[in-house]
């Protein structure tokens, strides 16, 4: 019994050691260096840190199905995508909304009433995010955009204009998680 113990405790060690080889990390929180949508293996672009004042929000990974650097490119093609965030902190629903907004504002050249409608959508699906949970936005062009807040599934916005325009709120212009978190996400730092 005492070798079948110590046998499984070095198939773990040696599963844990692997891990790395097979994700990212950044502020303690590991993201995978893939993931599936659909039947489709998107990979991870980057990860970045959204950093307000001194204090850490979130860790976010950007997934697709192939690297790239350039956020033209990448809101010009019609692929699955995904974003996923994990909070380091408490973060109030109205607070996330209000950074919606302003991301959408800044970013998307014309904003027509049926994008501001998904915005509103998205809006209305937020709650307040403790620390430790995830939200996350994934794109298939079949299905639109499955939205997670707080680590559960809120439905899906459809379009890929609201894709793209999620999306550049990170990527676009004038991103609201700054130009550094840009940078990273982009996979250039």
């Amino acid at each position: 019994m005492r070798s079948l113990t110590t046998l499984f405790a070095a198939l773990l060690l040696t599963l844990i050691i692997s891990i790395p080889a097979m994700s990212a990390s950044k502020a303690d929180v590991v993201l995978l260096d893939s993931q599936m949508v659909g039947d489709q293996q998107i990979f991870l672009n980057g990860i970045a840190l959204r950093e307000k004042f001194v204090f850490d929000v979130y860790v976010a990974g950007l997934y697709l199905p192939e690297k790239s650097s350039d956020p033209t490119t990448i809101l010009q093609k019609d692929e699955p995508r995904m974003m996923v965030m994990h909070f380091l902190r408490d973060v109030e629903a109205k607070k996330i909304n209000d950074a919606w907004y302003e991301g959408l504002e800044a970013n998307v050249e014309n904003v027509t009433p049926e994008l501001k409608a998904k915005f509103d959508q998205l809006a209305a699906m937020m709650t307040d995010i403790k620390e430790g949970q995830g939200m996350g936005f994934i794109y298939n062009p079949v299905t639109g955009t499955d939205v997670m807040v707080a680590d559960q599934p809120k439905g899906a916005i459809l379009g890929k204009d609201f894709a793209d325009a999620i999306l550049a709120t990170w990527i676009g212009p004038k991103p609201g998680p700054g130009k550094s978190f840009k940078q990273e996400i982009l996979g250039l730092k």
